[in-house]
């Protein structure tokens, strides 16, 4: 009895126990959960971008990708949150860049050659690890880049303005081949044959009359252009796609099936070259017949589609090319006095570019502008909208002002052309080409366009885009 009643704490125990309870498990609860978010912490909080918030982060940017597409959905994190900033792709940090310096940064290093996407994506295509467009190995990369670069060192640049003028007379000689019964040119499917023939006389060597019968026998219904396009529709696709997309075979079986049509025997003829494998040749091939075409040709219409639209500017093309040239070819030496004709090639290639966006992994750590990059990060450099936001008064219209001032040749695939109009190019083509990835647009894109603007003036016609008139100047 004594000790109960030196003990009163044995009777309220029970009460003061529940009052406690709300008072002790806020703080335990805020402790806890900010252990949690130290947990998933991200080192790369400095980069703007969303936030991570416990795994929501990736899965919302990832979503956004697949939902809106790579182009629209880059424009948009841009937009929101600066030209240098960071998304989580399949899991997998992701910096999206549309700053010039930044973007410069990663052309012209040789830790960002590897590219980035789905193994199991491109594996559906014929990407994975084959070819040089998408082959994200490294090494096998380097192994097979060779047969492409070898045309641009040496003899073969002296050549290949040659060759873009023997290809363009001859192409032009066999208009009826591409003519529609409307008596317009299939300007694209004219690019098209120019790249193909150029590209291969330039690196493979290899016969290609089986190629341009298969062009002639299917280019008049354009069967080429959809099985290109629809090669081209399921890359896109299937690039960013999760894993567990794959499981389902009826959801990607289609995209499987458009890119084996394209890649079928008609192809496999071609292993007449001694130091490539036939499974090289064929990729090389095939992807010569969508990298060619559909980068460097499409680039080609879009400045013909440009002429036509804009006549004041072919006169005065045409008048620089009468005072430079007369009545001779094209020549290394004429170049660097083509003024006009420079600004039209890098205004058309700023205005309307045939590549948004070019997708790279950064193979060791590194610092763009002040912010670390770790080795592992995929980057998307955001070429189209850089190309609308620096350096051009008349960003968002088609002008030659915009290069009539000394403009900075960060743009990258402006800049490329930068060497070849310069009166030092000899000088500067070595570092040239090793800057560059592809430096066929160097030379190509004037070689081409001069020999067309040449000898043919162009005209719009009523005809869907994919047409354009060609008719011989008066």
């Amino acid at each position: 009895m004594m000790l109960e009643i030196l003990n009163p704490g044995h009777y309220n125990i029970t009460n003061v126990v529940p009052e406690m309870m709300p008072v002790a498990t806020l703080p335990i609860l805020l402790l806890m959960c900010f252990v949690f978010l130290i947990w998933n912490y991200e080192e790369t909080s400095s980069i703007p971008g969303p936030g991570y918030c416990m795994g929501i982060g990736p899965l919302i940017s990832h979503g956004r990708f697949l939902w809106m597409g790579v182009g629209n959905a880059c424009n948009y994190y841009n937009k929101m949150y600066g030209e240098f900033m960071r998304v989580w792709i399949n899991g997998e940090e992701t910096l999206i860049i549309s700053k010039s310096s930044s973007m410069f940064h990663v052309m012209k290093h040789g830790h960002y050659i590897s590219r980035f996407g789905s193994k199991l994506g491109l594996q559906c295509i014929g990407m994975h690890e084959n070819g040089i467009i998408f082959n994200n190995n490294p090494a096998l990369w380097k192994e097979i880049r060779p047969f492409f670069t070898k045309a641009l060192s040496g003899p073969g640049l002296v050549r290949m303005i040659t060759i873009c003028v023997e290809s363009t007379i001859t192409h032009l000689d066999k208009l009826p081949e591409v003519t529609t019964e409307l008596g317009n040119i299939n300007a694209l499917n004219l690019m098209r044959r120019i790249m193909l023939d150029t590209s291969n006389k330039l690196f493979l060597g290899i016969p290609l009359d089986g190629i341009f019968l298969y062009f002639t026998t299917f280019c008049s219904k354009n069967a080429i252009v959809l099985k290109i396009q629809n090669y081209f529709d399921a890359w896109e696709a299937l690039l960013l796609k999760p894993d567990i997309f794959f499981k389902i075979s009826w959801l990607y079986k289609k995209y499987e099936t458009s890119a084996q049509i394209l890649s079928s025997t008609h192809l496999t003829f071609l292993n007449l070259r001694g130091d490539l494998t036939g499974e090289n040749v064929n990729q090389c091939v095939l992807e010569m017949m969508i990298a060619a075409p559909d980068t460097l040709s499409v680039t080609l219409f879009f400045m013909l589609v440009l002429i036509a639209e804009h006549p004041n500017v072919e006169r005065e093309m045409m008048k620089e090319i009468h005072t430079v040239m007369g009545d001779q070819e094209i020549q290394s030496k004429d170049m660097p006095h083509l003024k006009v004709v420079k600004n039209f090639i890098y205004e058309s290639m700023r205005y309307q570019p045939v590549v948004d966006l070019v997708m790279r992994k950064a193979l060791q750590d590194d610092v763009i502008d002040g912010y670390p990059v770790k080795k592992g990060t995929n980057i998307i450099l955001n070429i189209g909208r850089m190309h609308k936001i620096e350096f051009f008064p008349k960003p968002n219209e088609f002008s030659l002002e915009n290069f009539e001032k000394s403009v900075s040749l960060l743009c990258c695939f402006c800049w490329q052309l930068g060497y070849y109009f310069s009166s030092k190019f000899k000088v500067c083509l070595a570092p040239a080409k090793k800057k560059t990835n592809d430096l066929r647009p160097l030379i190509l894109c004037p070689a081409i366009t001069l020999s067309l603007a040449s000898r043919q003036s162009l005209r719009p016609c009523a005809a869907p885009p994919l047409f354009a008139s060609l008719a011989s100047p008066s």
